[in-house]
């Protein structure tokens, strides 16, 4: 079965402004606005999947779908005692845990979950995608999902090593897809969403 899967990264709030580890902030007024503009590009999917982090719930409404939330496979990472602090300031109290985050996969970030974990869950959902019922061959998938969730993706399809991971830079109302067929997927990243998206591409 050929699979299709686009990863929308959410649209701005101040938490993403700031470097801020999520703390649950609604978006601003401009992505709200920059999501609601980005609407008529979406073609409609056979599934809509969302992280349950409160952007990406908010996004994926104004973006137009239906989208039901992924409590597990699809959650934000979860950085434990980071979340609600930037960067900057977990720097400045914790560096050497911080360079380990950064270069250790395996790392627990704030006691949360490691770069591992996540990239392992995300794997677990896109390997067992062809089990969901209602989705069928070619259809399309979209999830609107935290950015580390598209990195991970990006990892997983490439067969890449998990220090790659780092190494994806993953915009807001950008488009991660994926398509393949038994395990093997071809990558298309970073695209904004734009009106000339609203017509769905061919399956591959």
């Amino acid at each position: 079965m050929t699979r299709r899967v686009w990863f929308v990264s959410p649209a701005l709030n101040a938490s993403l402004r700031q470097a801020r580890f999520d703390d649950g902030a609604a978006l601003d007024a401009a992505g709200r606005a920059a999501a609601r503009a980005a609407a008529p590009a979406l073609p409609t999917p056979a599934l809509a999947v969302a992280s349950g982090s409160r952007r990406c719930r908010e996004t994926a409404g104004l973006l137009g779908l239906g989208a039901a939330v992924e409590p597990e496979a699809l959650a934000a990472p979860d950085t434990g005692s980071w979340r609600g602090r930037t960067l900057t300031e977990v720097m400045e109290t914790s560096p050497q845990e911080v360079g380990r985050w950064l270069g250790d996969p395996e790392f627990r970030a704030g006691g949360g979950e490691s770069v591992a974990d996540v990239c392992a869950r995300v794997s677990r959902w896109l390997d067992t995608l062809g089990d969901r019922t209602g989705v069928p061959d070619g259809g399309l998938v979209i999830g609107v999902v935290e950015p580390e969730l598209a990195r991970a993706a990006v990892v997983h399809a490439l067969g890449a090593p998990l220090s790659a991971f780092w190494r994806c830079d993953v915009a807001p109302l950008t488009v991660t897809e994926l398509s393949g067929r038994d395990g093997r997927w071809n990558l298309r990243s970073g695209r904004p969403l734009a009106a000339e998206d609203s017509q769905e591409p061919p399956s591959r």
